[in-house]
């Protein structure tokens, strides 16, 4: 499970409590992680993955709307029979 992400305001009031805390200990501040890129065919790969799950998605609609019709049609018929 992925790690809670904290708010604004608390990631501030934590930085600035560490600013205040190496103001009087005289410790160097921290290095920060450099953010992680995302190369461009992982975006393109996201975006095929989206558009096939997307298309998957409309065709098992249209098959559920053509059972459903073949339904309705059949209890016409049994209706009328």
């Amino acid at each position: 499970m992925a790690a809670k992400k904290k708010s604004k305001l608390v990631q501030r009031a934590q930085e600035l409590e560490d600013a205040v805390t190496r103001l009087f200990t005289g410790v160097a501040p921290a290095a920060k992680k450099t953010k992680k890129r995302k190369s461009k065919k992982a975006k393109v790969v996201k975006k095929a993955k989206a558009a096939v799950t997307r298309t998957a998605k409309k065709a098992k609609k249209a098959a559920k709307s053509t059972v459903r019709k073949a339904k309705k049609t059949a209890k016409k018929a049994r209706k009328a029979a």
